[in-house]
């Protein structure tokens, strides 16, 4: 049985992207856009259902489209809950850091070429079968327009770079409406490989491809014996971010201090410091403290949320879900905050079947129940999934990420003020980084152990 590898990739060294599709694509209509896969899914009912409580205030942010806000909180809700999954399977004391929108996306390109169960389980673990549209075909459609909503460049020192590429077996003839609609949303043209005769030689150019996409920070994503002479299709999703703080930390505030990995090992971290104002949250009932800080140009902002001292993360971690995440950003406010945060560099990389089989997404897996009957010219339908991979690297300093060019702002010192807040991540907390307007999580991490080693 011929197989099918879906890989995706991303590198933060301070935020993120995802695909860029054609210029045009932003101020589209359904109707100006092809969008016809050769299965669609109708979610049952969707006239006659009743209507559900809201899970979050249903104001929706001006120039949104509904549709487009209604994907933005599934992306949301299945990154949280793919997170709990992550959790489950790693010891508390390991660090967890991924994209949930690069996973999304690349699943969204998956789903065209997919039919029955297979689109129906990618429909329900996604989340996507929470739009109120009547078809699968059209979140494709949506999919673009929150790529344009989110990648549009707010600040001149954001970087924020995507690619998507398809790399297929060459001696095989593919789905021309796959092809032409994973290239108008996706922005990811298929590149012929000879999988069957030299599987190594393909897997060395996709690795170095996603390489050379994240500015040599994402090396070796497909790991040896992934790609066989059996491989048909790899999807790769890359993602790379650089951006500063819109309020750095000043360097010369940075001094060692413990950070108390587990009850039974701490290590020296640098900690970065700084009082200013930001948003923030301290929240008894969830024994939790969160805060915000910007990037540059606001829309892009990292949530960190640290609970409070005699509660573990992992107690937080069990009980959090998006109407409490939620309720906790909107409740926040502006406050003068000490903070202390580690310098840390963190990277993580996985397989995502099995997580993903736990949540219900089965059939894409199983030789013998996948149906992808879209991928190829002649509609067979013996091709499937033979593995995820997503590997994330992260680096949060002074500036905001790895390196940037001096900017004036202003330092402001621990003078003593009594009416303060503070926030001291001496301990294990988990981190966020999103785009704040619509609150589009696009990654999510838990910092266990920052100690640092070439730091």
């Amino acid at each position: 049985m011929k197989l099918l590898v879906s890989v995706w990739f991303l590198c933060l060294l301070g935020l993120l992207s995802v695909a860029q599709a054609k210029r045009d694509i932003c101020n589209a209509k359904p109707k100006d856009l092809p969008l016809e896969p050769l299965c669609v899914y109708r979610r049952p009912d969707p006239e006659s259902e009743a209507e559900e409580p809201t899970e979050e205030p249903e104001v929706i942010p001006e120039s949104t489209n509904p549709r487009v806000w209604e994907l933005s909180k599934a992306n949301s809700r299945f990154a949280l809950s793919l997170f709990q999954e992550l959790a489950k399977s790693k010891p508390d004391e390991s660090n967890i850091f991924m994209s949930p929108i690069s996973i999304s996306t690349a699943f969204a390109m998956t789903k065209l070429g997919a039919c029955n169960t297979t689109l129906e389980q990618l429909m329900k673990v996604f989340e996507f079968d929470t739009i109120k549209e009547k078809t699968s075909d059209q979140v494709h459609f949506f999919f673009a327009k929150l790529n344009c909503r989110l990648y549009r460049k707010k600040d001149k020192t954001t970087e924020l770079v995507s690619a998507n590429r398809l790399f297929g077996e060459k001696s095989l003839s593919f789905n021309e409406t796959y092809q032409n609609i994973s290239e108008l949303v996706y922005g990811a043209k298929l590149l012929p490989l000879n999988f069957k005769e030299k599987p190594e030689l393909a897997r060395v150019t996709i690795n170095d491809w996603i390489s050379n996409k994240t500015e040599n920070r994402i090396k070796n994503t497909l790991p040896q014996g992934s790609i066989d002479s059996d491989t048909v299709l790899v999807l790769v999703n890359t993602i790379y971010f650089k951006g500063q703080w819109k309020n750095k930390f000043d360097k010369d505030s940075v001094m060692k201090d413990d950070f108390r990995v587990s009850d039974g090992k701490t290590c020296p971290v640098p900690m970065m410091y700084q009082e200013t104002k930001f948003k923030y949250g301290r929240f008894q009932e969830d024994k939790v403290k969160v805060l915000e800080l910007p990037y540059r140009g606001e829309d892009i902002t990292m949530v960190l949320i640290l609970p409070t001292k005699g509660t573990t993360l992992a107690e937080v971690e069990k009980g959090l879900h998006l109407k409490k995440l939620v309720g906790w950003l909107n409740r926040m406010k502006e406050t003068t905050v000490a903070v202390q945060i580690p310098r840390f560099k963190i990277e993580d990389s996985f397989s995502l079947k099995e997580k993903l089989q736990t949540m219900g997404l089965q059939h894409l897996f199983s030789p013998n129940q996948a149906s992808l009957p879209g991928l190829l010219g002649d509609e067979s339908d013996n091709i499937y999934i033979s593995d995820a991979f997503h590997k994330a690297f992260l680096e949060v300093n002074e500036e905001g990420s790895e390196a940037a060019a001096a900017t004036a702002v202003v330092a402001i010192g621990r003078s003593i003020n009594f009416n303060r807040e503070v926030f001291i991540a001496n301990r294990p907390f988990l981190l966020l980084i999103r785009e704040a307007t619509i609150n589009t999580i696009i990654f999510m991490g838990r910092v266990a152990d920052p100690c640092p080693g070439d730091q």
